[in-house]
């Protein structure tokens, strides 16, 4: 094996897991960059200026410099009712990106979820406690009213 395999072993290996919060994110992204900035290296600016380039405003000139197309509104895709699939293709499908989804799920802890369910069962016990004196309160109010 090359030496430079044995470097990208190590470097996946080492690599950190994935970031939680945008910030980390965005550390990540600029830390990866060769020059920690911008999306990409000076031959995507087309300028070859460095990262200044990326910070002015591109000038002003003919309308000709627009690409083409970008006046015009996005088409419609169009769809193909023919090539919907089967009953049970669609149900496989739609199992698959509901696991999906679920992956992405950030799940609570065992402290937070005794956490936030002893504070809904006190707010739940409050609020009965409410309802019963209000309705209580009424209640006498009506027949102190009607003399019952």
């Amino acid at each position: 094996m090359s030496e430079d395999g044995e470097k990208d072993k190590d470097r996946t290996s080492k690599r950190p897991s994935r970031p939680v919060t945008a910030a980390a994110r965005r550390e990540r992204r600029a830390s990866a960059r060769p020059d920690g900035t911008g999306s990409g290296s000076d031959s995507e600016t087309g300028s070859g200026k460095g990262a200044d380039a990326k910070k002015r405003p591109a000038p002003k000139g003919k309308a000709s410099d627009k690409p083409a197309g970008k006046d015009r509104p996005t088409p419609k895709r169009e769809r193909k009712e023919g090539k919907r699939g089967s009953i049970f293709t669609r149900l496989i499908r739609f199992v698959r990106e509901v696991w999906a989804e679920l992956r992405k799920v950030i799940w609570p802890t065992r402290k937070q979820m005794v956490t936030y369910t002893s504070v809904v069962l006190v707010f739940v016990a409050f609020m009965i406690a409410l309802v019963y004196g209000l309705d209580f309160v009424f209640l006498k109010g009506v027949d102190f009213v009607f003399g019952g």
